[in-house]
C-alpha cells in the first residue's frame, strides 16, 4: 500500500499563523479548528517541514492550519526557510499575521498575569519592542495581518472564520490603513488620502498620550470642523472606485489615511472610514494601523 505525506501539492492548503504574544494566536487557531480546518499549535517552526512530510494514517489532510511561537530571530528564520521549503515542494502556503499596538498588548498581558515570553531581564514595553524587531520579516512577507488592538475574542473568531471559511466573498475586500507621513508614504496603497488638515490632539495634554482608539481622541477628531464633511465626501468619492475595482476583477484594496505620527487623527478616521465601507454592498473592510506604536 503506498503512503503519501499529510500534504500534498493541488490538494492541501496550509496556512501558518504567527503573531505578537498576546495579539490572539490561540483564539485564531480555536476559530479555524470550528470551521473544519486541522490545527497544530506552536509548532516549533524548525519542524514544519518535517511534520508536513509525515505519511498520512488515512488520506491527506485538506487544509493544515499550523499556529507558531517565534522566540528568536534564529526561529524566525527558521520559519522563513520551512515555508520556502513546503512552496518549493508545490504546496500552497498562506502566513497570517495577528498584530495589536503595544498599549493594547501591555494591557492584555496585565489582565492575564502571565509573562511575556520575551521578557527575561527586560521590562514588557522592552520585551514588547524585541519581540517585534524578531517578528519583522515574518510580518513584511505575510499574506494577511489583522490588527487585533480593537477586537475582542467574538471579534477575532468572526474576523477569521468569514476570511478561511472556504466560502468566497463576492465583492472587495478593503483595508483601510493609517499611517504617520513622517514614516513615508506607503508604496502599497491604491489610494491616499491627508487628515493633516483636522486640528492635533498631540497639541491637547490630556490627549497626548492617548491613540486614536480611544474614545476622548475619536470624539475630538471625529467631531473637529471639516472631520465628518471629510468623510462623507471621501466614502461618496470611493463608490464608483470600489465598483471600477470589481468590475475589473480587483479583489482587494489598500486606502491608506495618514496623519503627522499615525496615532491620534488618522487611527481615528481609519476606524471610522472602515466602519461606514463595511455597509456598503458587496464591501468587506477592515482597519489596520501601520505606525500606531512606533512612535
Amino acid at each position: 500500500m503506498t503512503s503519501s505525506p499529510l500534504v500534498v501539492p493541488g490538494k492541501s492548503e496550509v496556512l501558518v499563523v504567527t503573531s505578537m504574544s498576546g495579539a490572539g494566536r490561540t483564539t485564531a487557531g480555536n476559530a479555524l479548528e470550528d470551521i473544519g480546518w486541522h490545527v497544530v499549535e506552536q509548532l516549533p517552526p524548525q519542524m514544519i517541514e518535517v511534520f508536513a512530510s509525515h505519511d498520512a494514517v488515512e488520506a491527506p489532510i485538506d487544509r493544515l492550519a499550523i499556529t507558531t511561537l517565534v522566540t528568536s530571530a534564529d526561529v524566525a528564520e527558521a520559519q522563513m526557510r520551512a515555508i520556502r521549503g513546503l512552496e518549493e515542494r508545490g504546496l500552497s502556503v498562506r502566513t497570517l499575521f495577528l498584530d495589536a499596538a503595544d498599549d493594547i498588548l501591555v494591557r492584555r498581558f496585565e489582565a492575564g498575569r502571565r509573562p511575556h515570553p520575551f521578557v527575561g531581564e527586560l521590562r514588557i514595553l522592552e520585551a514588547i519592542a524585541a519581540e517585534r524587531e524578531v517578528m519583522e520579516p515574518i510580518r513584511r512577507h505575510a499574506d494577511r495581518i489583522i490588527d487585533t488592538s480593537t477586537f475582542n475574542v467574538h471579534d477575532l473568531t468572526r474576523a477569521v472564520r468569514e476570511l478561511y471559511s472556504g466560502q468566497e466573498h463576492i465583492g472587495l475586500d478593503v483595508t483601510v490603513m493609517s499611517f504617520g507621513f513622517k514614516r513615508g508614504l506607503p508604496l502599497d496603497a491604491d489610494i491616499v488620502a491627508d487628515v493633516r488638515f483636522i486640528p492635533n490632539p498631540h497639541w491637547i495634554p490630556e490627549l497626548r498620550p492617548l491613540t486614536g482608539q480611544s474614545e476622548p481622541v475619536s470624539s475630538y477628531v471625529l467631531a473637529a470642523e471639516g472631520a465628518q464633511e471629510f468623510l462623507d465626501s471621501f466614502e461618496q468619492a470611493l463608490k464608483p472606485v470600489f465598483t471600477g475595482y470589481v468590475r475589473e476583477n480587483k479583489s482587494t484594496a489598500l486606502i491608506a489615511v495618514g496623519c503627522t505620527g499615525g496615532k491620534h487623527r488618522s487611527v481615528a478616521t481609519t476606524i471610522e472610514l472602515a466602519h461606514r465601507l463595511n455597509q456598503l454592498p458587496g464591501v468587506r473592510a477592515r482597519a489596520h494601523h501601520r505606525d500606531l506604536g512606533l512612535e
